[in-house]
């Protein structure tokens, strides 16, 4: 059996680790891309087309749909393939079908169905490229440096999703949508050059291949191992009823800081801003609250610390209230993030190499699956019973899912299992080690 541990094998350490570099910032500037575009589509839907709220939600619901449509496909096409270069290819498709973009406005075609096709286009290829991202990562990274290697990715990720918006607006107005939808294009060929120019001799070995057999069995082997373990079971339902809250008070926060609270556009960038800054700090401690806390002490510590301050954004008053928007939107994400720097770590060291594609994919569908359907629901709940109600609705459940760490597989003892998950066993998935918690 080859392990996603076993196959980490004579990387340098992290400070000296170029592939892992080239892999940081080639991820880095994809995100970095995949954030502006999130800006300068609905932009150019709302400046060129007048789009109203239906058109705003399909083009946001067209990020995030592709996890439902392809996450499981994704996952058993990553197991059977090369991760990096399915993440090469990602960077191309997604270039090509961005620059589509700002072609068809020079010749005067372009219409807002293009303009959701093309974000539908884009989530397809940020299936593929996330999918494979998780499953390459040990191959690049000892297993010691794990917790760093994750906690510097996932704050690169924060620090982009802070910075990609405002640079998505800056660019569109100092130059135009047309122009700045090329820089995307170039995000993500400058990704590609990253990942290009690793070394594939200095990689630690792949894993095992599943022997040939049909996609769709693939996908309900991923399927069945995440639903019969109780740590991937448990992280992926809670991650996918965390983001439906979270998205779901997201959806309505800007409409509330302007409506409720009274706030001009340039204030609510920056509470936004200053908020989503908590995912840095979060991935800055998450390593030390390891050291001190193992990891599902720490995890419960983080999950306790995101959850509860979201209450604080739908109690937000005019005058101070923007204080408290901002204060619970920055505690918020540093849990959130905190606590997916260590379930990353952990994943990969539990769950054997040829199969970490697929379980991924399974725990993504769930996790970013429900984003879309969370987005509608919230626009109903928030025209039936108002904004703040809604907001306070959602930010309870994402509080009550959060605390239940204390009734999990890890509600008490300081590590998850140090041990890789047991594998299929005369044609059944076994259960994780009972020797889970120690």
């Amino acid at each position: 059996m080859t392990t996603a541990t076993d196959v980490i094998g004579p990387q340098p350490s992290l400070a000296r680790n170029r592939n892992f570099r080239l892999l940081w910032a080639g991820e880095g500037i994809s995100v970095l891309g995949s954030m502006t575009t999130t800006v300068i589509f609905p932009l150019v839907a709302v400046t060129q087309f007048d789009a109203g709220p239906f058109w705003m939600g399909v083009l946001a619901g067209a990020i995030w749909l592709p996890w439902l449509m392809l996450g499981l496909v994704a996952g058993a096409w990553v197991d059977r393939s090369d991760p990096r270069r399915v993440m090469m290819r990602a960077d191309l498709v997604a270039a090509l079908v961005v620059a589509t973009v700002p072609v068809a406005w020079a010749l005067g075609v372009l219409t807002l169905p293009h303009l959701v096709l093309a974000a539908l286009g884009l989530g397809c290829c940020t299936v593929f490229f996330r999918t494979a991202y998780a499953a390459f990562v040990p191959r690049v990274v000892a297993s010691p440096d794990l917790e760093r290697a994750n906690a510097r990715i996932y704050g690169t990720e924060a620090a982009m999703q802070i910075g990609g918006p405002g640079v998505g607006g800056l660019l569109v107005q100092a130059f135009s949508a047309a122009f700045a939808i090329v820089i995307d294009v170039v995000s993500f060929l400058a990704s590609w050059v990253c990942l290009a120019r690793m070394r594939p001799d200095e990689f630690g070995p792949a894993p095992d291949r599943p022997a040939a057999q049909p996609m769709r069995r693939q996908v309900r082997e991923g399927v069945a191992i995440v639903a019969r373990d109780p740590f991937l079971r448990f992280f992926s339902i809670q991650g996918g009823l965390s983001n439906f809250a979270l998205t779901g008070y997201g959806a309505l926060i800007v409409l509330f800081m302007v409506r409720d609270l009274g706030l001009e556009p340039g204030s609510v960038g920056f509470v936004m801003a200053f908020g989503s800054a908590g995912g840095l700090v979060g991935a800055a401690i998450a390593t030390r609250a390891t050291t001190w806390l193992g990891n599902a002490g720490s995890l419960r510590m983080l999950q306790v610390i995101g959850g509860p301050p979201a209450l604080l954004l739908g109690l937000a008053q005019p005058e101070l209230g923007a204080a408290l928007v901002a204060a619970g939107s920055f505690i918020v994400g540093l849990g959130v993030v905190g606590a997916n720097v260590v379930r990353s770590s952990f994943r990969v060291r539990y769950v054997p190499g040829d199969l970490l594609g697929r379980t991924t994919a399974t725990s993504s569908v769930l996790n970013f699956g429900t984003m879309p359907l969370a987005g509608l629901l919230a626009g109903g709940l928030g025209t039936w019973i108002g904004v703040r109600e809604t907001i306070l609705v959602m930010a309870a459940m994402h509080a009550l899912v959060s605390l239940s760490v204390f009734v999990g597989p890890f509600r008490s003892g300081r590590n998850l299992p140090d041990q890789p998950m047991e594998r299929w066993t005369s044609g059944s998935m076994a259960t994780a080690r009972k020797s889970s918690v120690t």
